[in-house]
C-alpha cells in the first residue's frame, strides 16, 4: 500500500489552503481572499507520531472559475476524493452553515473513508457553540481550529492518527533521488510535461495563460528510482505582475528553483526567446543551479529548422551559460524526455562531485604557467594555493595576496580551466578569492596545502 492521503476539501473561501499551510507549518499554498486561487492538487509528506501521510490541497468545491476552468478543476477534486483515506471537511464558522457546505455534504456521503468536520475560523471559545451547528451536515466528529490564532491543531493531528490507517507504521516512502524544477514563461508545456512524467494527469492543462498559480510537487519513478518534478507556475514580466497572485506565483517559482537539484527551463520552440526566459535564466544563474535548456514543442518544427539553428541561437542569447546543455522534446508524446532525465542525472552527479585539494592545485599550477594573472598597478598579482570547500554547488577557494588584484576577465578564465579539466562540465561553479593569512604558509601552488583554520 503506497503513503495514505489526507485530502482537504470544502466550498471556495473557508480556509483550505490556510490550513494545509498551518498544518505543514510552512508557507507552500498561496492564500488570498480571492475565491478559486488553488487549482491543481497540492501534497506535503507529513509524520504524525509514526504514522507518515500525504496532506493534499484541493481547490474549492462549486467555484466558477474565471477561466472556465471549473470542469478541470472539478476533475482534480475527484481524483484526489477517490484517492483519500481520510477527508478533512473544512467549513467557515463565522459565515456559518450555508447551502454549498450542504452540497459538499452530500458529495462525500457516500465516500467509504472516515470525514473529520473541520470547523475552521473558530478564533476563541465563545465561537464553540455558534459551530455546534455543522453537527446538521451528519459528519460525526466535529473538530474547531482556527488556523489564525493557532488553535485546535494538536486536537485535529489526533483526529488524523487515529483513522491512519495501520500500513502507514512501515515507514517513509523512499526520499526522491532528486527534485527537478520545471520553470519558464507561459504555455512553455510545463505541466504537459509533469502529466507525461507522472503518467497522469496530475496538472491542469489548458491553452489559458497562467492556467498553474502553485508550485506543485509530483513524485514519478524512472528505471526503479525516485524523483520530484516541481511543475511551477509561469512566470510573466515584471512590469507586468498586478495581482497578488502574480506576485505569490512568481515568488513560488523562484523559491522552486532555489530548492530544486536540476532546473529544466522550458522554452517554445514555436517562438523566439523573450525577455522573461533572460530573467529567469539569470535567476538560475544567481543560485548556481545546474540547468538544462529545454526546446518543447519540436515536433512543430524539426521539419523545418534543424537543432544546430537554436543551439548556436541559444548560446549567442545565454552567453554566460555556454555550459549549459541543450535538449529537444515534446512533452506531449514523451520524445526525448527520457535522455533529458538521464542527462539531469548526470548534472547532478557532476554537481556533487568533489575534487582533491592536491589535483586542484596541480591544475591551478599549469593555468598560471599557461596564463599569468596580469598586472595589477605594476605589481604581479599572486596565487598560493586552491581548495574545495563545498558541492551543489561545486566551491572552489583561491588564496591569494590580493583578491582586489585578479581581474573578472582572469577569474573566467580560471573558471573555464576548470570547468575544462575537471568533471563539472556542464555545471556551475562557484569561485572565491581569499587573501592569504599571515600565519598561513607563503609558497606558490605546489602539492597538497589546506587553508588555515579561522
Amino acid at each position: 500500500m503506497g503513503v495514505a492521503q489526507v485530502v482537504i476539501v470544502g466550498r471556495p473561501n473557508v480556509g483550505k489552503s490556510s490550513l494545509f499551510n498551518w498544518i505543514i507549518n510552512r508557507r507552500v499554498a498561496i492564500v488570498d481572499d480571492q475565491a478559486g486561487v488553488t487549482r491543481d492538487r497540492l501534497t506535503q509528506l507529513m509524520c504524525v507520531g509514526d504514522r507518515y501521510f500525504e496532506l493534499v490541497d484541493t481547490g474549492g468545491i462549486g467555484i466558477e472559475d474565471v477561466d472556465n476552468l471549473t470542469s478541470h478543476i472539478e476533475e482534480q477534486i475527484e481524483t484526489a476524493i477517490e484517492s483519500a483515506n481520510i477527508i478533512l471537511f473544512v467549513v467557515d464558522t463565522r459565515d456559518g452553515l450555508v447551502p454549498l457546505d450542504e452540497d459538499v455534504a452530500k458529495r462525500l456521503r457516500y465516500t467509504k473513508v472516515p470525514v473529520i468536520c473541520v470547523a475552521n475560523k473558530t478564533d476563541a471559545e465563545p465561537l464553540d457553540a455558534q459551530a455546534n451547528e455543522f453537527y446538521r451536515l451528519g459528519r460525526g466528529k466535529l473538530v474547531r481550529v482556527s488556523t489564525q490564532q493557532n488553535r485546535g491543531k494538536q486536537e485535529l493531528l489526533d483526529e488524523i492518527f487515529e483513522r491512519l490507517p495501520d500500513e502507514t507504521a512501515e515507514g517513509p516512502p523512499p526520499e526522491p533521488m532528486m527534485k527537478v524544477a520545471i520553470v519558464g514563461r507561459r504555455n512553455t508545456g510545463k505541466s504537459t510535461f509533469v502529466n507525461t512524467l507522472a503518467q497522469a494527469e496530475r496538472m491542469i492543462v489548458s491553452e489559458v495563460p497562467g492556467t498553474t498559480r502553485d508550485s506543485v510537487d509530483v513524485r514519478f519513478e524512472l528505471d526503479g528510482k525516485a524523483f520530484m518534478a516541481i511543475d511551477t507556475p509561469g512566470l510573466r514580466r515584471r512590469k507586468s505582475i498586478s495581482t497578488d497572485i502574480d506576485f505569490y506565483s512568481t515568488h513560488r517559482a523562484e523559491r522552486s528553483i532555489r530548492r530544486a537539484d536540476v532546473v529544466l527551463l522550458f522554452l517554445d520552440a514555436t517562438e523566439r526567446i523573450s525577455k522573461v526566459d533572460k530573467q529567469l535564466c539569470g535567476y538560475i544563474a544567481e543560485q548556481y543551479k545546474p540547468c538544462i535548456f529545454v526546446v518543447n514543442k519540436w515536433d512543430m518544427m524539426a521539419a523545418s529548422l534543424p537543432t544546430e539553428k537554436w543551439v548556436h541561437y541559444l548560446r549567442d542569447t545565454f552567453r554566460t551559460m555556454r555550459y549549459a546543455p541543450i535538449a529537444f522534446v515534446t512533452g506531449k508524446t514523451g520524445k526525448n524526455v527520457k535522455a533529458l532525465l538521464n542527462h539531469g542525472q548526470m548534472l547532478f552527479k557532476q554537481a556533487r562531485t568533489r575534487v582533491s585539494t592536491s589535483d586542484l592545485n596541480r591544475l591551478l599550477k599549469a593555468a598560471i604557467e599557461n596564463n599569468p594573472p596580469p598586472l595589477y598597478r605594476n605589481r604581479q598579482p599572486k596565487i598560493y594555493y586552491t581548495t574545495q570547500v563545498g558541492e551543489e554547488p561545486p566551491t572552489v577557494v583561491l588564496f591569494c595576496n590580493q583578491p582586489q588584484a585578479i581581474s573578472e576577465n582572469y577569474r573566467r578564465y580560471l573558471l573555464g580551466v576548470f570547468r575544462d579539466n575537471l568533471p563539472y562540465a556542464e555545471v556551475p561553479i562557484k569561485l572565491y578569492l581569499r587573501k592569504r593569512e599571515s600565519a598561513e604558509p607563503a609558497e606558490a601552488v605546489e602539492g597538497e596545502r589546506q587553508p588555515a583554520a579561522k
